[in-house]
């Protein structure tokens, strides 16, 4: 595991490197960002803002997309793929968070978790990003470079990653954490061929130290 050190020598490297520690989905209402985070699944993010400026368009409001014809929502996001089995859960959260939550995204995993559709990625993404709450997003790339650093024991089980973290990364600063560690695994630490030679962290990376070594 990490030293005190060397997870602050991280978290600094990457704040200087990504000082935007941001969500590159797009949006504007709360339960957008929702919405936008379901059709990422299995989808790339620049896809997903591709379509949704035209699925909140269509459907300007939560009562709108609630009342949405499931065959007109389902063409629309059809480039995000398993397109029907999202048009069903969007149509179903929407209707549930006009139903039970008075049209307010929930602030609380518990309440979140009930929705359709959502797991515990997703709602700690809204937690951090709307409520700016300790949240750890614990998506592919947040896994795969935890793991390679040496932050984690290289679990690939995202509730256990996301439980590791949470007692390394401090709690103000997890949400930015997780969206750089998405930015620097799409830019250097990349799932085949990461760029370790232009990587700011190699110097305390597991990896690149094991692989180092056999050389």
């Amino acid at each position: 595991m990490k030293t005190k050190k060397e997870i602050r020598f991280i978290l600094n490297a990457l704040s200087s490197a990504y000082p935007d520690g941001i969500c590159s989905l797009q949006y504007t209402k709360d339960y957008e960002l929702l919405f936008a985070t379901r059709l990422a699944a299995q989808c790339t993010d620049a896809r997903v803002n591709q379509v949704t400026p035209v699925l909140f368009s269509r459907y300007p409001t939560l009562q709108a997309l609630a009342a949405a014809d499931p065959e007109e929502l389902s063409q629309i996001i059809h480039p995000c793929g398993f397109f029907r089995i999202k048009a069903r859960d969007i149509l179903a959260a929407s209707a549930m968070l006009l139903d039970a939550f008075g049209g307010r995204v929930p602030d609380n995993m518990e309440d979140l978790l009930r929705l359709p559709g959502v797991g515990r990625k997703t709602a700690n993404l809204i937690l951090g990003d709307i409520y700016q709450k300790p949240a750890i997003v614990a998506d592919t790339h947040c896994i795969r470079l935890s793991g390679r650093i040496g932050l984690t024991d290289g679990s690939r089980d995202p509730y256990q990653v996301e439980l590791q973290l949470s007692q390394l990364i401090p709690p103000a600063e997890q949400s930015d954490f997780c969206h750089r560690l998405v930015l620097h695994g799409r830019e250097i630490c990349k799932a085949r061929s990461p760029r370790c030679g232009a990587c700011i962290l190699a110097s305390v990376c597991d990896e690149n130290k094991t692989e180092f070594r056999k050389k």
